[in-house]
């Protein structure tokens, strides 16, 4: 059978060379932690101190690794494949690199009479692990099919792509699917969890309709669960977006939601996510809702929370009580661009609705304003953002509409009940005084 030189061994290149190994071929295997080839040698593998070495007595090399700087160091440092090279050898890439990168190895190596193809793979760590890799093939369309039995012990589909760099350019257009496929999922989590959705029920219904995608099938239940362990990690999907974009500068092409997505990922870099698995830029979500995306501990108590608070304003219409809670509004207005001034105000919370709450103040306010409503120490209630959204003035007073804005139901309750607790010795004496007429009529 054809010799097997095997450089890379992380996430995917591990599992693609046992898979090599378990097909009968003879595989020798390099990376620079040795520590990585232990299992592969209990499968029969040999191990090589450097690249040169692997590639040496190869029919075929296969590389797998992470970027172009890795490749442009393991084929032309020292101890390099171009050492080992030989001529008739095949050299199949399955990093996912740029275009001209491998163009250029492909041009360089048919020089000295090795034939090269980029074959990028999709599928991630289990298809790896499964022998079910997609390899999409840039290069020599009789090279291919003459190393068809190789890729068939690492995959179950081997589509051509055409000339040489046409697989890493299907490559970096399918990853920047991924990227956007992969936000667009978690997107539509956050809001589902920040809107108190029973989470395992959302997500059984995204797989049963059509927001569907392979995205939520590999990453819903890792998210669920809290398990970042690397199926892709998110440094190697940042990667990929970023040489997604320089692509699509140099072929003039607008792809708005490519920078976002890259900008996305990039936040959870700077979080130290990048060796998590993609599905963690979750928690950039989770930093701005104040809480995670996970399993529903109990069923959601939408309908419940809506009851009671119908409850409530119905309650407190019929009584038809003034509150007059003391409250402190803090003001924020934009001078320029990256500065702004504010200032705190007296009010009142005169009334509360199903949306919202009516304040009193003698400060004048602007229609959309966004305020920070600052309710008694006693009320133990966070500061809660709102945004005018009525104004009724009435002699030197204004009576504002204010809409909440993202207020979890927890919040909710916590202010249904201090209010409550407010308004309970004026309800008994309202209650006492129609008791009292109600005796009198009689």
């Amino acid at each position: 059978m054809k010799s097997i030189g095997f450089i890379g061994l992380g996430t995917m290149g591990a599992p693609m060379a046992k898979n090599l190994l378990r097909k009968g071929f003879p595989v020798t295997v390099y990376n620079r932690s040795l520590e990585k080839a232990e299992d592969l040698v209990a499968l029969g593998a040999t191990v090589s101190t450097t690249p040169a070495e692997a590639a040496r007595d190869a029919d075929v090399l296969i590389t797998m690794l992470s970027n172009d700087t890795a490749i442009r160091q393991v084929f032309y440092d020292a101890y390099g494949v171009l050492e080992g090279l030989h001529s008739g050898m095949t050299i199949i890439d399955c990093s996912t690199i740029s275009p001209h990168t491998s163009r250029t190895l492909y041009a360089e190596l048919g020089e000295q009479g090795a034939f090269f193809l980029d074959a990028p793979v999709t599928g991630s760590k289990p298809a790896a692990m499964d022998g079910t890799l997609l390899f999409m093939v840039g290069g020599d369309e009789d090279v291919l099919a003459s190393q068809d039995d190789v890729f068939r012990a690492m995959g179950s589909q081997v589509i051509y792509m055409g000339p040489a760099g046409s697989g890493s350019y299907a490559k970096l257009a399918h990853n920047t699917m991924v990227g956007i496929n992969a936000l667009g999922f978690i997107e539509g989590m956050a809001l589902a969890a920040k809107a108190n959705i029973h989470m395992e029920k959302f997500l059984a219904i995204v797989l049963a309709g059509s927001a569907c995608s392979r995205q939520a099938e590999l990453k819903g239940e890792k998210i669920l669960d809290r398990n970042f362990d690397v199926q892709f990690s998110m440094q190697l999907m940042h990667k990929d977006l970023r040489i997604a974009t320089q692509l699509t500068d140099l072929l003039q092409l607008t792809t708005p939601m490519l920078g976002m997505a890259k900008n996305m990922f990039e936040m959870g870099l700077s979080k130290g996510l990048g060796e998590q698995d993609l599905s963690a830029v979750v928690q950039v979500y989770e930093d701005w809702m104040g809480a995670p995306i996970q399993r529903s501990k109990v069923e959601s108590n939408i309908e419940a929370i809506l009851q009671a608070e119908s409850s409530f304003v119905d309650r407190r219409k019929s009584i038809r009580l003034m509150m007059d809670i003391p409250l402190l509004l803090s003001v924020y207005q934009w001078e320029q661009e990256g500065a702004f001034s504010g200032q705190n105000i007296a009010g009142t919370l005169f009334d509360i609705s199903e949306s919202g709450l009516h304040i009193a103040s003698s400060f004048p306010l602007a229609q959309d304003m966004f305020i920070v409503i600052h309710f008694p120490q006693e009320a133990d209630l966070p500061p809660i953002t709102g945004r005018i959204i009525r104004i009724q003035p009435d002699e030197d007073t204004f009576h504002y509409g204010c809409m909440l804005s993202g207020l979890p139901p927890s919040t909710r309750i916590k202010l249904e009940e201090y209010i409550r607790k407010q308004l309970q010795p004026k309800e008994e004496q309202v209650e006492q005084a129609e008791l009292a007429e109600s005796e009198a009529s009689e």
